[in-house]
């Protein structure tokens, strides 16, 4: 469970970084993928950062309850993607499925561990 705690921190902030970065830097390969700089791709950008921030602070405490919260936000929001985008090809939605398959690798191996983590 704790690698994989790791790993799943870890592939968010190899992702998180150079997503964040395509964005603020509004790089043409961002344009392609999130559409152009408007209001609402700040506000993802804005989820995006703190994603990665909060992917660094668990790496460092590695709470597994704290871990678990964040996997599976993250996972009901890259699951709803392709709905709320309409489609499966495009590249955001495809890497968004594929992290949250491991994602829910990971949180199965938490709840495995400690039981239901949403449980006092």
């Amino acid at each position: 469970m704790k690698r994989l705690i790791v790993f799943s921190l870890l592939l968010n902030i190899a992702v998180l970084i150079p997503v964040c970065a395509g964005l603020i830097t509004d790089a043409i390969w961002s344009q392609a993928s999130y559409g152009e700089a408007t209001p609402a791709r700040g506000i993802l950008l804005s989820v995006y950062l703190s994603i990665l921030i909060a992917s660094f602070l668990l790496l460092a405490f590695r709470e597994p309850r704290s871990v678990a919260a964040l996997l599976s936000v993250q996972i009901i929001y890259k699951i709803a993607t392709p709905l709320a985008v309409g489609t499966f090809h495009n590249p955001v939605v495809i890497s968004n499925l594929g992290i949250a398959v491991f994602h829910t690798i990971t949180l199965l191996f938490i709840w495995r561990a400690i039981g239901n983590p949403f449980r006092k």
